[in-house]
């Protein structure tokens, strides 16, 4: 018997306590179709909560219902919800009485044998504890859902944290883009008179603009933080709420006063007197009005729990679509000004060939200028030009000079096509991409 594992579950839509005997290495699963066979409440609706508010998991078996040792076996709970309901209709109906209970309560003025009446009024403390513990159970179970709630909670403050850092983080990439693309427009419009200039490079820039405003609307999760500080304000105010906490006293204090009355009537002789309900009754009476008026309190508080555990769960997939849209507009807006920069150094390549060409064939020009005037104005012996003579125009040494003069042109003019040449496809390839 002390090998057995028995799992008792509080069902919090009906106050009933249903307990089962687990199998070895039986699976949550099946657990859980056993507790729809009892309960009527779906597996995918059930959700099956720890007193420290964690739920079970179904990787793990139903053992994980059980705790470890003999002490307090038998008064663990675990809480089953309804995940289809967020109001849950209380108070419910008190426990039963019994037979002899019953005969008492109706007409409290019902003389009875002393003995006799031991009897009916140890019934009568055991149905009192009994609706005081019913309610300490009940208000476990929702201390159990505000933990939870607290959990999910957490988890909706951290993804709220991610989402925020994200959105300012792409707020500031926008605002160095735009800054830099508005330069870079302005640097390109003054040196298109006299530069590079590609048509189609500026219409590209002038989109990737419009896209980036358009990457803003990702940024704006206002309504999304409107909504989370609202219910980070309903959250607070049931922690606050006296509901919150345990309401138990009355029902304490009559369980007390039930006692001590047995104890007086257990303290009288078994002689052959009688005597009636009226005080026990009285106890009973206000016991149950005490339970109805804290279930329907502690009903009301569990229903709001719900309820903002609720929103917390419509909530999250709202944020991961917000956070997936920022992603996706701070890895286009890099992509975007990676290609920008990319253009750039490719119109500074071009540039440069440019500048090189036009150095190249300057330096040829003065260099052919000055053979030319070598050959045509020779030096006389004081360092001072000379008129060249008509009749050196017939040597032969000066028709070879000139003839070498023309082939350092021609290598010089073929150099000067092939870098044109490289330039032209250069900026072609600049104007398709």
């Amino acid at each position: 018997v002390l090998f057995l594992q028995i799992v008792h579950i509080l069902n919090m839509t009906s106050a009933k306590i249903v307990s089962f005997l687990l199998h070895p290495e039986e699976s949550l699963h099946s657990l859980q179709n056993r507790i729809e066979f009892e309960t009527g409440i779906s597996t995918g609706n059930q959700e099956l909560l720890l007193e420290t508010g964690i739920c079970l998991d179904p990787r793990k078996p139903a053992s994980q219902c059980v705790i470890d040792g003999v002490r307090g076996w038998d008064s663990y709970m675990v809480y089953l919800f309804d995940k289809s309901k967020t109001v849950y209709d209380g108070p419910f109906a008190s426990r039963s009485l019994s037979d002899r209970v019953n005969y008492i309560v109706p007409d409290s003025k019902i003389q009875l044998p002393i003995p006799q009446l031991r009897k009916v009024w140890a019934e009568a403390v055991h149905y009192v504890i009994g609706l005081k513990e019913d309610y300490s159970r009940l208000f476990q179970g929702q201390r159990a859902a505000m933990l939870s709630l607290l959990r999910y909670n957490a988890n909706l403050i951290k993804m709220k944290n991610n989402m925020v850092s994200a959105s300012q983080q792409l707020k500031a990439k926008l605002e160095f883009f735009h800054q830099s693309i508005r330069l870079d427009l302005e640097r390109y419009s003054d040196q298109m008179a006299y530069g590079i200039s590609s048509e189609k490079m500026l219409k590209a820039w002038k989109e990737m603009e419009e896209k980036a405003s358009q990457c803003a609307q990702a940024e704006d999760i206002g309504y999304l933080d409107e909504q989370i500080m609202a219910l980070h304000t309903e959250i607070v105010e049931l922690q606050k709420s006296p509901y919150a906490r345990r309401q138990g006293e009355v029902m304490e204090s009559l369980e007390q006063r039930a006692i001590d009355l047995y104890k007086q009537l257990k303290a009288r002789p078994p002689d052959h007197a009688y005597s009636d309900s009226t005080d026990m009754v009285k106890i009973i009476v206000q016991t149950v009005q005490s339970q109805d008026r804290v279930l329907k309190e502690l009903f009301g508080h569990l229903s709001k729990l719900l309820g903002c555990k609720q929103k917390i769960i419509d909530l999250l997939p709202e944020i991961e679509v917000a956070l997936n849209n920022i992603k996706e507009a701070d890895n286009s807006v890099m992509q975007m000004q990676g290609k920008r920069q990319r253009e750039i150094w490719h119109l500074l390549k071009i540039a440069c060939t440019q500048s090189s060409s036009r150095s190249l064939v300057s330096s040829s020009l003065e260099g052919t200028a000055s053979t030319a005037a070598a050959t045509w104005l020779p030096q006389s012996s004081s360092g001072n030009a000379a008129p060249h003579p008509l009749s050196s125009l017939a040597a032969p040494e000066d028709g070879e000079n000139f003839s070498d003069m023309i082939r350092e042109n021609v290598n010089y003019l073929e150099l000067f096509s092939s870098i044109l040449q490289e330039v032209r496809q250069e900026q072609n390839s600049l104007m398709v991409s």
